[in-house]
This record gives structure tokens, C-alpha cells and sequence, in this order.
């Protein structure tokens, strides 16, 4: 089945940069549309000296139209860049008294207006709430200098500014803890999603054999008795290992304002013709059939996707090996095919022993994977379910479903025999 690496960068600050290039653009307009047509408080014409004004907001509208590019992302904000356009800010706070010489008299606007508190929130978003802090409190004492007797509403304007900063540079800062559990969590899950898909493929594979050598070593005897013996300790070493492989540690990128960075190892949907074209099912399953294995199909063929139907083939191979191995060599065993409108169901069935309660959990424990990777694993990869039915003293029956519109399930694995 094609694999493709999916690289995924989550950042909830990208929005915030985007409001934030808004919020400046907007705000710049304003404050010059209230430098020409605004008033003070007694109806007369704001600017004794109306060329400083006029050099102050020419400049601003400038500085913001280039320095658009600058807050579009942490890693265009610049720590240097932050200082300038604070600089910008604190600029207009104080030049406010000499355009206008009646400002401090009247709880006017300033040059900047609210212009400032976006200087104040490109801190907040970039360094969090210590940021913010920083910043804010240079605007503060910025407006107080710039009133000369400060009254109510300069103080409460200039604490609803230190205020907002502090509180969205927090929520910031708790939006990247977040992110990061989150990337934690993702690749945890990737990790044992693929640490169970090489399970499968050494449960099928090389367990199978060390199991067999250390069988045939101890009937034969002698020096063959010393290499099953060895064997059996590689596969007790091996299914340890696979059973409780290690999650490597969690990529994140450099710049954590960048956001969490997962990679994680998935189908591809979108893979190529050998991998997502129909494939009959019976083609699959027919050579298991036997002198003591049957094998009943539909008269039509039963389609389902080549990589979807290689699993499903797989699973009822390991199926037919738990047969042999725990059921004992004469016994009996039946494979049916039925082919349903939305699901295929494969019904491996035996007239062994059965298994005894609570087998399962023990075999588990042993790191014995057989049921819970090679059969439930690659069951729930498909999107579908396997159940297992067993009575002691009535064999065992185990029924496989697949959907034939392919899906992802994340469910936890069963128990292995």
C-alpha cells in the first residue's frame, strides 16, 4: 500500500496575524481621516501647527503600507521591527502636544489615535503576555507625559489598552501549549499506528519462523534441540520488543510561534492505479483452500481495492495460522465469502478445542500479538471490525468485515491470541 509523508503545521496565530495587518491598515485610515475632518471638544480646528501633523501621518500611512509584509507571520516579526513600530507609536503620543497645543487641555485623540494599540499587539502575538506587558506599559506612560494632568478617562484608556494587550498575549501563549500537546498526541498516535503495521509484518513473517524452529529443535533433538532453543529465546526478545516499541520524540519547529509541527506516516488516498484498482478477493483467498481447509465463494467476483483487499487476504492467512497452531493438525477448517452491498464478511471457522476463557488477555500479556495486530489491527486500518467467537470444546469462529468504500478507523486494537 503507497505510504507519503504528511507534514502538518497547526498555528492559531496565523488569524490573529491577518487581523492584526487588518487592524493596522484600518486603524492608519482613521487616523487620518480624523486628522482632517476631526474637531476639538469646542468645535475649533485641532492643529495649531498642522505641517507637523501633516509629516507625522504621511510617515505613518507610509510605515504601515510597508511594513504590511512584516505582520503577516511570527517569523517576518522581527524583534527589531517590533522596537521600530514602537517607536512609531510613542513618536506620535508625543508630538501630539506640539501640533496641537490645546491636547492636553481636552481628552483629545492623539497623532496615532488607536493606531498604537496595534504596535501594543504585534508584542502581545509575537512574545505572549511578558511582551505585551513591556510594551503597553511604554504607550502608558507615553499618554500620561503627553496630557500633563491625566484625568479619569486617561487613565482608564490607558489601563483597558495594558489590560487587552496582557490578556490576549496570554491566550496566545496557552493557544502553543495547546498546539503542542495536541502535535504530542498526533504522533503518538501515528507512531503506534505504524509500530502495529510492522508488528503485523513480523508476527507473519519472522515470529512465525522462530516459533517453528524452536518446534521442530526440541522434536529433533540433540544439537537442533540447542538452536530451537535459541530460537525460542529471539522470539520471546523480538515480540518484547515489538510489543512495546519506543514513540520517537515529538518534531516541533524551530520558532515555536511558527506553530506545532507533526509528520506522520499515512495511506495515500490518492495512490496510483496498482494500489486503488478493483481487485477480486477470491483470487486471494483461493489458495488456502485444501484436504482440510474449504473454501466457499460467491459465483461473482467480489471486488475490492487492491491494497484493501491484500490486508483482508492477510488477515484470514494469520486466521488459518492460529488453525494449525492451536487447533492441532487434523482439524477442520471452513473460509466463507460473502459479498454484501456495502461490506464484504469473510467467516474463517475451525472445529478445533476452542479457546479457553480468558486466553486471549494472557496471550497478550506474553506479547503474543496474533489476533489483536495481525487480524483486529489491520481489520480497524480497513474500517471495518473483527469479531472472534469461540466455545471450549465447540473450534473457534472468526468473522472479518470490510466495507468496500475504503475509511479510517482509530480505534484501539483488541486483545491477540
Amino acid at each position: 500500500m503507497a505510504k507519503r509523508e504528511r507534514v502538518v503545521r497547526m498555528s492559531v496565530e496565523l488569524p490573529l496575524w491577518r487581523a492584526l495587518t487588518g487592524y493596522r491598515v484600518l486603524t492608519m485610515i482613521y487616523a487620518v481621516l480624523l486628522a482632517i475632518f476631526g474637531k476639538d471638544n469646542v468645535g475649533r480646528e485641532r492643529f495649531e501647527r498642522p505641517w507637523i501633523a501633516v509629516a507625522y501621518l504621511a510617515f505613518l500611512a507610509v510605515w504601515t503600507l510597508a511594513t504590511l509584509p512584516k505582520v503577516r507571520s511570527a517569523a517576518n516579526c522581527t524583534k527589531r521591527f517590533l522596537g521600530a513600530d514602537l517607536v512609531v507609536a510613542l513618536t506620535g503620543i508625543l508630538l501630539t502636544p506640539l501640533a496641537d497645543v490645546d491636547s492636553q487641555s481636552f481628552d483629545g485623540p492623539t497623532l496615532p489615535s488607536i493606531w498604537t494599540a496595534g504596535a501594543v499587539l504585534a508584542f502581545a502575538i509575537k512574545g505572549g503576555w511578558r511582551w505585551a506587558a513591556f510594551a503597553s506599559t511604554f504607550v502608558a506612560a507615553a499618554n500620561i507625559i503627553q496630557r500633563g494632568e491625566p484625568s479619569r478617562d486617561t487613565y482608564h484608556n490607558v489601563l483597558l489598552v495594558w489590560v487587552a494587550s496582557i490578556a490576549i498575549g496570554y491566550v496566545v501563549e496557552v493557544a502553543r501549549a495547546s498546539e503542542r500537546t495536541l502535535a504530542r498526541a498526533l504522533e503518538i498516535e501515528a507512531a503506534t499506528r505504524e509500530r502495529e503495521r510492522l508488528a503485523r509484518d513480523i508476527h507473519d513473517s519472522v515470529l512465525q519462523v522462530l516459533a517453528m524452529v524452536q518446534r521442530r529443535g526440541a522434536a529433533i533433538g540433540g544439537e537442533a534441540a540447542d538452536l530451537g532453543r535459541m530460537a525460542g529465546e529471539q522470539e520471546v526478545a523480538l515480540r518484547t520488543l515489538v510489543s512495546s516499541g519506543l514513540v520517537p520524540p515529538t518534531r516541533v519547529s524551530e520558532d515555536a510561534a511558527e506553530g506545532a509541527v507533526v509528520r506522520t506516516i499515512e495511506v495515500d488516498e490518492e495512490a496510483g492505479p496498482a494500489d486503488q484498482a478493483p481487485c477480486d478477493l477470491r483470487a486471494l483467498l483461493a489458495p488456502h483452500a485444501g484436504s482440510r481447509t474449504s473454501f466457499a465463494e460467491p459465483g461473482a467476483p467480489v471486488l475490492l481495492p487492491a491494497a484493501s483487499a491484500r490486508e483482508l487476504a492477510a488477515a484470514v492467512s494469520a486466521a488459518l495460522d492460529n488453525v494449525r497452531v492451536h487447533a492441532g493438525p487434523d482439524a477442520q477448517a471452513w473460509i466463507l465469502v460473502e459479498d454484501e452491498p456495502d461490506e464484504v464478511i469473510v467467516t474463517v471457522r475451525d472445529d478445533g478445542p476452542g479457546i479457553p476463557e480468558g486466553r486471549l488477555d494472557q496471550a497478550e500479556g506474553e506479547g503474543r500479538l496474533g489476533v489483536a495486530l495481525s487480524i483486529r489491527g489491520r481489520l480497524r486500518d480497513l474500517g471495518g471490525t473483527a469479531e472472534l467467537i469461540s466455545v471450549p470444546g465447540q473450534g473457534c469462529e472468526v468473522e472479518l468485515k470490510v466495507p468496500k468504500a475504503p475509511k479510517v478507523s482509530r480505534g484501539k486494537a483488541g486483545t491477540g491470541r
